[in-house]
């Protein structure tokens, strides 16, 4: 999905524009201030932590194991010492004491949760939210390793905030570094030898890769091959001014090597068309037109198990090109109703975030002036075509990651990648395969499995540990937890959420994590006079009777 609302109005743009400038994005040299305040939360790391009888899921796709006593020496796992089988502990098999010790029977450990497409956003972007409130929401909901998409600042800024989480001198997730190459530079790129230059600059300002939109065929072929050449990792949002010309297909061939959302995929496959059927007076400016013609795309393309479907979706495997779905980005288009009253709201979304999703012509994803049945009809279907070829791909070994995109329509940051997972769910996957695509298909993609992603000897302490098992009832992962009637007081209890997640061997307390966001809502609607809650949509005086 397009970010910032002025890049959008850019890419959206006639071809003429090629490969668009973004004269506002800020330069390289002037970093906007840094306001996120120094660590204060998290114990650790210690020579010797000891997480006492857990049950461990560990990102391979391997079923739950346990007991299990698990050893973190300073920010590595030392030990996975099995200590017996369920209800017939071994006390002779123990790890030797801890200098810090955790008794989480009845806990299941994971890898920490890898968000492969998000956006650091602050306090200068349309969202007016501040960046520790976002680094916070992630950390609560067990994500410690994310892929920042592009953001309206500097590639610098980012670059500071990602060597400050690297060093734990705040509370973020670890954080790669992938600029939107149309704001690389603030003036345009419209010749292949700018466009490899611009490639090596951002390496060199610190990049770990870039995103692609769109521009020119011939600048956008030469910027993807230079990334490959110099080693920086690459994804692609396949927007559709270009989408004619770069489909996955022709992107790949080039070197590309992973693609967000779905665009150009539904467009690889065409059988009786080169361009999608638009109606007569389409207009790629108004996103309620885009977003509405975007939900009956894939009813366009070729039949799942088709010829043409099948040789795409081989090729994409031949190249290990990876996709990062991103279904939740899009799910208030098939059920605005579920997304805009999630109960996360009342409790976790900024004032200014949600002025930023009501329904604008100018804010980006806030396109619901007149949404219909229809529409949402439409983009349920689009939805079972677009699962199954996702699902198919998991089946026949391609790389399928999780990324939420969140920040708009409604997607709250942290809740949207738990969202995610059920929605990986809903496409086919199993519970285990859910946890898989989060954590180590998710470092694969972005080149970091040596470290993070699995449970594992020597790997990174990064982890996320729920109460209950998270494989029954992925429920238990949102932050809001979920309920469970109390049989013995005939009351109704609430359960679950993220209980604590660890990066590096620090041990953070998710739980106060997300009172600290709670209460940065909470201050942000004092300050405007709002009442505690969810907050209205509709901002216009009733109309007279």
């Amino acid at each position: 999905m397009l970010k910032l609302r002025r890049a959008l109005l850019l890419m959206t743009a006639p071809l003429a524009l090629a490969m668009p400038t973004v004269a506002q994005a800020a330069p390289a040299g002037a970093v906007p201030p840094d306001a996120i305040p120094a660590r204060k939360e998290g114990v650790g790391p210690y020579a010797r932590v000891v997480l006492r009888n857990v049950t461990i899921i560990d990102g391979t796709g391997a079923p739950p194991q346990g007991p299990i006593d698990l050893v973190i020496e300073n920010d590595r796992i030392a030990q996975i010492k099995s200590i017996g089988v369920p209800k017939a502990i071994d006390e002779s098999a123990r790890a030797a004491k801890g200098d810090y010790e955790m008794d989480l029977t009845g806990y299941t450990v994971m890898p920490g949760f890898v968000d492969g497409h998000v956006h650091l956003h602050n306090m200068a972007d349309d969202q007016k939210v501040p960046s520790e409130y976002i680094l916070k929401l992630w950390m609560a909901n067990g994500i410690t390793s994310v892929r920042d998409l592009g953001s309206g600042q500097p590639i610098e800024w980012l670059k500071g905030i990602k060597d400050r989480s690297a060093r734990n001198e705040i509370v973020a997730p670890r954080i790669d570094i992938y600029p939107m190459f149309h704001q690389i530079r603030t003036t345009p790129v419209n010749d292949p030898v700018q466009a490899r230059l611009a490639i090596q600059e951002a390496k060199k300002r610190g990049a770990d890769g870039i995103k692609f939109i769109g521009g020119a065929e011939d600048v956008l072929f030469a910027a993807i091959e230079e990334t490959r050449k110099i080693g920086l990792r690459s994804t692609m949002h396949h927007a559709q001014p270009s989408v004619a010309y770069a489909n996955v297909l022709t992107t790949s061939a080039h070197g590309l090597e992973s693609m967000e959302h779905w665009y150009g995929l539904p467009e690889a496959m065409f059988t009786d068309k080169r361009i999608q059927a638009w109606p007569a007076d389409f207009i790629n400016n108004d996103e309620q037109m885009r977003f509405g013609e975007s939900g009956r795309l894939w009813a366009q393309t070729a039949k799942p198990g088709s010829d043409k479907w099948n040789a795409v979706m081989d090729t994409l495997l031949e190249r290990n090109f990876a996709l990062d779905p991103t279904f939740t980005a899009y799910l208030t288009s098939r059920d605005f109703m579920r997304m805009s009253r999630a109960e996360w709201h009342a409790d976790y979304t900024m004032p200014g975030l949600w002025d930023f999703y009501r329904p604008s012509r100018v804010n980006h994803g806030a396109y619901w002036f007149d949404w219909t049945t229809e529409d949402e009809m439409a983009w349920k279907e689009n939805y079972r075509l677009w699962m199954q070829f996702v699902n198919e791909y998991k089946n026949r070994g391609g790389l399928v990651s999780i990324g939420s995109d969140a920040g708009y329509i409604y997607n709250l940051y942290g809740f949207g990648y738990i969202q995610e997972m059920e929605l990986m769910r809903e496409a086919g996957f199993s519970p285990l395969e859910v946890i898989h695509a989060a954590t180590q298909v998710g470092a694969k993609v972005l080149g970091h499995e040596d470290q993070v992603g699995t449970i594992r000897v020597g790997r990174k302490a990064d982890l996320a540990i729920v109460k209950g098992n998270p494989a029954a009832n992925m429920k238990l992962l949102f932050g809001t937890g979920t309920i469970k009637l109390n049989d013995e007081t005939g009351k109704v209890e609430r359960i679950g959420g993220i209980a604590y997640t660890v990066k590096d061997g620090i041990i953070y307390d998710a739980a106060d994590l997300r009172r600290q966001v709670r209460d940065m809502v909470s201050r942000s609607k004092a300050e405007r006079g709002l009442p505690p809650g969810i907050m209205t949509i509709v901002n216009a005086e009733p109309a007279a009777n």
